[in-house]
């Protein structure tokens, strides 16, 4: 896979994915903001080896969540938020584990972070198993817009 820092065509065509129903608290909207956001130089574009958008990660304070940061969820020394998105028409299909192993991989080669943190909707399941099977552990939870959100890191 490919990433690399996200560019304005990647950003526009992230900002118009919509999520099924049940995740679509996921969705953006494309407005100058979303925009600016995504191109900050903390979101990374991942493409596939067509060249084909798949995802895209983010790291740092864009990570988090707000609500988590306001119960001061987000502290410790050498860790490295990580978000992440997968193309809606890809996820649940097997693609998990690759994708996130990528962002993890790239994460570790370019920020060398001690341990790694992600917030994740608790009624997401698939993403959760995922994240279990790369080594994350579940450290709090919190609600964010009536969703309740899990706080997971890498071993501390």
């Amino acid at each position: 896979m490919n990433i690399h820092l996200m560019t304005m065509t990647e950003a526009k065509e992230v900002a118009n994915w919509k999520y099924p129903e049940e995740y679509s608290f996921y969705d953006l909207e494309e407005s100058p903001e979303t925009i600016q956001e995504l191109l900050d130089g903390s979101y990374y574009a991942v493409r596939d080896k067509d060249s084909q958008l798949v995802g895209f990660f983010c790291f740092g304070l864009n990570a988090q969540v707000p609500e988590g940061r306001k119960q001061k969820l987000y502290h410790g020394d050498g860790v490295l938020d990580i978000g992440l998105g997968m193309k809606p028409d890809l996820t649940g299909k097997g693609n998990g584990f690759l994708f996130v192993k990528a962002g993890i991989d790239f994460a570790k080669q370019q920020f060398n972070p001690n341990h790694l943190r992600l917030s994740v909707a608790a009624l997401n399941g698939r993403a959760i198993n995922v994240y279990k099977k790369m080594g994350f552990n579940e450290r709090a939870s919190f609600v964010s817009n009536g969703t309740v959100f899990i706080v997971m890191t890498t071993a501390e």
